[in-house]
């Protein structure tokens, strides 16, 4: 059965209209609203993946519960369809389970907090924010664990409850929750930290209808969605067109030795609608990179890539979700079957964006970005700190920290080095690491080259080398290790990742993308490599000073700059008449540029892989009677 809204308001709620002017004042406000939700989480929230990098995504949805201002799409309408109870004045909502609430949060550590705001007993609002909690339990610490097979392994698995109960908090509720972790004080903090973001967003469209009324704060919730549902029909009935197109991407393996993984969709317009159907995508994995995609969660990636491509001024919120028909397959990798395991969907999550990208450009390949920076490498690093007498442990240690890499090139320029999948994260500083974990960032710098070559070149990588000063174990979670990031409109894809553990005793080890439990000792050190992005355009359309000028900042090397047709002489500078040459032999000798450009296929990969990345290929994985993933 659906949720039950109690609302004590004895006459119905009356109509409005709002003129422009108001109109814009209230979608500012409940701009600033959600931006002070953030500000108050990080401010008060103690995990440095919330706090530093800002792991946590909030909105503000209408009083049906469909969202006008965020960032991840909305969260309540799953919650809705599924929670069997009574919604009344004073209740906060928590959860943490994804197959109670359709994917709209998708493994254990992202928890959220859904509180509905009522005035004078009426609902008028709802606010809504998830932040990744560093622990909640499990078979490893940061409860991520690669090799699980169902989600029972991957920790504390909470359906919705109401932590406050008519304002009054269940004390019980937090102290089953922060038992489950091995950071019970950050996770209780942090909670603590997303109902106050929520709280804030509360008493701010408190003040809207108190400034403005009730009627009129509705109406113009209703006409923000009604704007944009406007907005996107437009753009959906001119950029996509009725003969469908496809795209296909992979995951590289699933931490158990098996991949790639493909992930396939096709779009076309029927009408005025648009259908995504992922039909072709494979099934779900028997490990941990399931990603429970909620279909309103796509539908928001889907709307946001088209308004910040064709009009970035649009607000985008739900309003248009009646235009778009997602169909995901049961029992695919996108929408497992209980209880398939979901803590690693990070990786498949991030390449639905260069799915997307791919679909959206290809009926224009000038607004074509190339693979970007598809995922969210993640580093876990734990353990007890030596005791000063030297009798026993110390205190427990852990870290979760997302690592950045390289924004694909793109129509109007080159991507950012060293930045995050998500625009709104920010780094740990190294500085914080030093501070509170027992270890030394010995390097933290770009990787020359790994950025794809194009007349806008994709973002490279970084390195960080991390040198432990304490034994612990670390855990990695990464992906682009084997299928590099593709390139677009002649654009060369781009380098992949690798990780590598330097022993204290000087020998060396490749570590796996995805990896729990490796030990390490004081003085080792782990090279943590991340991908680049791909290029953009014909590279030897570059210009070549420029070119000459990222070799003498360490961004390309003399070697690197040959793939743009450029020579490198004397003190960096650019050698015109050797560059003229090679520029005119090697627009001789190649093939006819490619829309996409994937680098070699699977099969040579398989081949080279060890030799390359010092790791055996991942084994092709086959499903009873299907043939394997890389076909």
């Amino acid at each position: 059965m659906p949720a039950r809204i109690i609302e004590t308001a004895t006459t119905p709620l009356g109509s409005a209209t709002v003129d422009p002017i108001t109109l814009d004042i209230l979608e500012n406000a409940l701009r600033n609203a959600r931006v002070e939700m953030d500000a108050t989480l990080f401010r008060t929230a103690l995990s440095p993946g919330i706090r530093e990098q800002g792991d946590a995504f909030p909105l503000i949805a209408d009083r049906h519960g469909r969202m006008v201002v965020g960032q991840f799409g909305s969260f309540i309408d799953g919650f809705l369809r599924n929670y069997d109870g009574d919604i009344e004045d004073g209740d906060v909502i928590f959860l943490n389970d994804p197959y109670s609430c359709e994917g709209a949060i998708s493994h254990l550590n992202d928890q959220l907090v859904i509180l509905p705001v009522f005035r004078k007993g009426r609902l008028m609002a709802w606010a809504a924010m998830f932040g990744h909690m560093t622990d909640v339990g499990g078979k490893v610490p940061g409860s991520l664990p690669t090799d699980a097979t169902s989600i029972f392994e991957e920790g504390f698995r909470l359906p919705p409850v109401k932590l406050y109960r008519k304002g009054v908090l269940q004390e019980d509720i937090v102290r089953i929750n922060v038992n489950q972790s091995r950071m019970p004080e950050w996770c209780k903090a942090d909670l603590h930290a997303l109902v106050a973001s929520c709280r804030v967003a509360a008493r701010r469209v408190d003040e809207m209808c108190e400034r403005f009324g009730d009627e009129v704060f509705d109406a113009a919730t209703a006409e923000l969605l009604a704007r944009n549902h406007r907005a996107m029909k437009h753009l959906i009935g001119t950029q996509i067109g009725e003969t469908p197109v496809s795209f296909e991407d992979y995951l590289c393996d699933d931490g158990r030795g098996f991949g790639p993984f493909k992930i396939k969709c096709t779009m076309w317009r029927e009408g005025e609608r648009v259908v995504l159907d992922f039909a072709g995508t494979d099934p779900q994995s028997s490990s941990s990179i399931n990603y429970l995609l909620n279909e309103n969660m796509f539908k928001m990636f889907f709307g946001i890539y088209m308004i910040m491509v064709f009009d970035p001024q649009i607000l985008f919120n739900d309003g248009f979700y009646d235009l778009v028909d997602v169909r995901i397959p049961e029992g695919s990798l996108l929408k497992p079957k209980f209880p398939a395991a979901l803590s690693c969907r990070t990786h498949a999550l991030g390449r639905i964006f260069d799915v997307l990208g791919a679909l959206l450009g290809q009926k224009t390949p000038e607004f074509l970005c190339a693979a970007g920076f598809s995922s969210s490498p993640h580093l876990m690093f734990s353990g007890h700190r030596a005791r000063e007498d030297g009798q026993g442990q110390g205190d427990w240690f852990q870290l979760f920290q997302i690592g950045f890499g390289g924004i694909p090139g793109r129509p109007f320029g080159d991507g950012a080095d060293g930045h995050s999948l998500w625009p709104g994260f920010t780094n740990v500083p190294n500085e914080f690491l030093e501070r509170y974990f027992p270890m030394v960032i010995e390097r933290y710098e770009t990787v020359p080259d790994s950025g794809g070559a194009g007349k806008f070149r994709g973002g490279n990588g970084i390195l960080m080398t991390y040198r432990f000063t304490e034994a612990g174990h670390i855990s990695i979670h990464d992906d682009r290790w084997f299928i590099p990031p593709w390139g677009v409109n002649g654009g060369q894809p781009a380098q992949r990742s690798w990780k590598t553990l330097e022993r204290v005793d000087g020998s060396q080890q490749s570590l796996p993308a995805k990896c729990d439990a490796i030990a390490v000792q004081a003085g080792d050190q782990l090279h943590f490599v991340t991908w680049g992005a791909g290029g953009w355009g014909d590279p030897l359309e570059r210009d070549a000073e420029l070119v000459a000028l990222e070799v003498r900042r360490g961004l390309v090397t003399a070697q690197g700059a040959r793939s743009y047709g450029v020579c490198i002489g004397a003190e960096g500078t650019v050698d015109a008449a050797a560059t003229a040459a090679l520029r005119a032999d090697l627009r001789a000798s190649r093939a006819p540029l490619a829309v996409f450009d994937r680098g070699r296929e699977i099969a040579v990969l398989r081949e080279r892989c060890l030799e390359e990345t010092g790791l055996p290929a991942p084994r092709q994985p086959v499903w009873p009677g299907r043939a394997s993933a890389a076909a």
